[in-house]
């Protein structure tokens, strides 16, 4: 509920601050997880957790589209955007490895007191990129009021301009079903997969998503009609992998990899391509807006899997949400806009 109006504070103020102080509560989350290992404590982090991820949500694709337009460079955003979210993955990976080590030295004290002290140093190199200030008006103009002026003008063009409405619609839709990575994990286990492959596997999914968003710079020229095949490959790739995995695991999670690497490059596209058609000043305004709408859908997901758990599967609830898939395909394959 707080993406849009942070969105507006990032566009009214230096957005490097923002990235700094969201690292800063991203640090207390795991503070306050380790320093008081209670109900208070666990309800502060997830509080701490949710604030952080509301002020870099749309701050820092602002921050890097406006970087790259200053050198004339926004074609690069897709490539740039991408190998940060496969930087990302592999260094969870680093972390989700380094995980068992620690725990067997220093127990949960030194795994949450480690966290705290790499999550500060995210803040410390946050604190090193370049301001990235906003556009200044041509005259003075109080902040309170230029805030809502960029409030008004982001939730303008995202829900008045048909294009990028109709582009965020089809971002939220493919970005909020993958979800479903969430529940992976139970899914391998119900499947019958050992507990003690379960790691491996999951590693194997982050890899292939490592992968689609690494070659992101490479399809952001994409047309719709070539999303379109991939993200319908991508669907029928996760379910057909959902359902075999209870047959022989690795295949079916190999052809989830595939899969779920084919929907995050297209995600990284579509999001490159919203970048591109974003004309106001208030871009972290509509980017938030895009990141709410996708929030929405993750819901849905969750309450997909709830309800649905009562009668199915987790292989068969996972394979069902390839028809949505195939849906935002169409979608994109009429609605995509081209570069």
């Amino acid at each position: 509920m707080f993406e849009i109006p942070s969105g507006a504070w990032a566009d009214t103020v230096d957005r490097r601050t923002l990235l700094v102080l969201s690292a800063a509560l991203y640090a207390g989350t795991f503070l306050a997880w380790t320093a008081f290992p209670a109900y208070l404590g666990f309800a502060a982090g997830f509080a701490l957790w949710g604030l952080s991820g509301a002020l870099m949500s749309g701050t820092f694709e602002a921050w890097l589209y406006d970087g790259l337009a200053t050198r004339a460079a926004t074609p690069a955003y897709a490539r740039v955007v991408g190998w940060a979210h496969s930087a990302a993955m592999v260094a969870m990976l680093a972390g989700t490895a380094l995980g068992a080590p620690l725990y067997a030295w220093g127990g949960y004290a030194l795994v949450g007191w480690t966290s705290v002290a790499v999550v500060a140093a995210h803040a410390g190199l946050a604190a090193t990129l370049p301001r990235g200030v906003p556009p200044q008006p041509t005259e003075p103009e109080p902040l309170g009021r230029r805030y809502l002026a960029m409030l008004r003008d982001g939730i303008g063009q995202a829900a008045q301009h048909v294009v990028i409405r109709r582009l965020i619609a089809i971002y939220a839709v493919m970005f909020g079903l993958s979800a479903y990575d969430e529940y992976f994990p139970i899914l391998a286990r119900d499947s019958g997969v050992a507990t003690v492959e379960v790691p491996l596997l999951v590693g194997l999914l982050m890899l292939g998503q490592s992968a689609g968003t690494a070659l992101a710079g490479r399809t952001a020229a994409m047309s719709g009609r070539v999303m379109a095949a991939l993200l319908a490959a991508s669907a029928v790739l996760v379910s057909a992998g959902a359902l075999v995995l209870g047959l022989n695991a690795w295949v079916g999670l190999a052809a989830i990899a595939v899969g779920y690497g084919a929907l995050h490059n297209a995600i990284i596209v579509a999001e490159a391509r919203l970048q591109d058609l974003i004309t106001t000043e208030a871009r972290a305004t509509v980017t938030s807006a895009a990141g709410l709408s996708t929030e929405v859908v993750v819901l849905g997901v969750y309450a997909w899997f709830a309800i649905g758990s009562a009668w199915l599967s987790v292989a068969t609830i996972v394979a069902l949400l390839g028809l949505p898939m195939l849906g935002v395909a169409a979608a994109a394959r009429r609605r995509l806009p081209r570069l």
